[in-house]
């Protein structure tokens, strides 16, 4: 069954000031409906499931998806927890779906339109496709894509019949989101335009609007 994938995602980030809670909070009340718990400094899977624990509450407050990044056996514990995102470093989306089942969402990553092939044909429910820019949230070991790549990308997927929502990622801000939504994505994924600005709310809100 074909699974609803919103076209804004917001993923939180390991921050000294402000908890991935805290952020997801911030978010939601600035009207998000996906959030992307995204940490790489949890010392063990224990800290993970209660952190996530306290965003699937959050969540559910506020009507909003959470999905995990990487860590299948949190969604697996965490049962308001809607899925998980695959890194391309992390286990195959094959993988993930013979832990989590069917209900999951599953998402993928890709950087090129072969990747993508191999995702759709995974199972995955959605994929990111990136990075578009520069970004330090994600080490990316290959180059950034313009929007001529994007468009190609995207108009191979219809010649070859893949149906995937595609999400653009990696250093997208305000600015980048009409120009990439013209190349055919579904949507996009932020996180540091928004957790290191001076007012994140108001840099949620000013994406959103462009979004919807």
């Amino acid at each position: 069954m074909k699974k609803h994938i919103e076209k804004f995602h917001y993923l939180t980030l390991d921050m000294d000031h402000f908890s991935h809670a805290q952020q997801a909070e911030m978010a939601c009340k600035a009207g998000a409906k996906w959030i992307q718990y995204r940490t790489k400094n949890k010392h063990s899977t224990e800290e993970w499931i209660a952190e996530a624990r306290q965003i699937a509450n959050i969540c559910d407050d506020w009507g909003a998806t959470l999905i995990v990044c990487s860590n299948v056996d949190v969604v697996n514990t965490v049962e308001d927890a809607q899925g998980v995102h695959i890194e391309m470093a992390d286990i195959s989306v094959e993988q993930a779906r013979e832990i989590l089942g069917d209900s999951k969402v599953i998402g993928g990553s890709a950087h090129t339109f072969e990747q993508i092939k191999a995702v759709y044909h995974s199972g995955a429910d959605y994929v990111g496709l990136g990075p578009y820019k520069p970004t330090t949230t994600i080490k990316y070991s290959v180059g950034h894509l313009t929007l001529e790549d994007y468009s190609s990308i995207i108009e191979r997927m219809k010649n070859e019949g893949i149906d995937l929502p595609v999400i653009a990622a990696g250093g997208i801000k305000p600015e980048h989101v009409e120009e990439l939504l013209k190349t055919g994505i579904h949507g996009v994924a932020v996180c540091s335009a928004i957790n290191l600005a001076d007012n994140p709310e108001a840099v949620y809100k000013e994406i959103y609007k462009k979004m919807y």
